[in-house]
């Protein structure tokens, strides 16, 4: 039987180490509890900024007027706002891209892993968005090496998802044709929030999760039941 409505949130596997393209290059030396919630109050003012007006027409100064503090305040943490829209977009990345990794043990059909791997890349998207989605809006904003080091990411997803995706129809719970196309349209549900979410919309988060999560168990024409050989 193949899983048929959103379940809560998962417990998520436990993450591999990856390496982030996002190098500090502020005065920083060493991350404490108070310097943790002094870049934490940087980043969410800063990506409140690029979400209401883009990062070309935000500036430094803005971000420091919208904090109330002094530029030194924020060139301690950050050298400038490139570094800033860097570390907003790299952390949803590495959630995003890592939802199709499993324990070695977990030995649950392949049709099961894609559901909740795709389960989950909904519901970080959702979670992290905006920032989630600057990627989508401005990808010619991100430095050569910020974008190797997402394309990895990707890449190795990717080659996950469809490896999965093949088992699970050669078991008989998905139906489709080409594996790669279905496995991007079955991400670009996503993708494309950028588009049209709003969090104050309609729907909330967990009705619009739930939502795209039953579209993209169509796109693989997820079965029901396994279908006979």
């Amino acid at each position: 039987m193949g899983i048929t409505k959103v379940t809560p949130p998962p417990k998520q596997p436990r993450q591999r180490a990856v390496p982030t393209p996002v190098a500090a290059r502020g005065r920083q030396k060493a991350s404490t509890a108070g310097t943790d919630e002094k870049r934490e109050r940087i980043l969410k003012a800063a990506e409140a900024l690029f979400d209401q007006q883009g990062y070309a027409n935000t500036t430094m100064a803005q971000i420091v007027q919208a904090l109330g503090v002094t530029k030194p305040y924020v060139y301690y943490y950050f050298h400038n706002k490139q570094e800033i829209f860097e570390t907003l977009s790299w952390r949803p990345t590495v959630v995003c891209f890592t939802t199709m990794d499993f324990a070695p043990d977990d030995a649950r059909a392949a049709h099961e892993k894609v559901t909740e791997g795709l389960e989950r890349l909904i519901r970080a998207t959702i979670e992290h968005y905006p920032a989630s989605c600057f990627p989508y809006r401005e990808p010619q904003v991100y430095r050569p090496e910020y974008v190797m080091a997402q394309e990895k990411l990707a890449n190795d997803f990717y080659e996950k998802l469809c490896a999965l995706l093949e088992a699970g129809r050669r078991d008989g719970m998905f139906d489709f044709n080409e594996t790669r196309i279905t496995a991007q349209a079955a991400c670009s549900l996503p993708g494309f929030l950028y588009n049209w979410y709003r969090p104050d919309g309609r729907l909330p988060a967990e009705a619009v999760t739930a939502e795209l999560v039953q579209l993209a168990w169509r796109v693989l024409g997820l079965r029901r039941t396994r279908r006979r050989k």
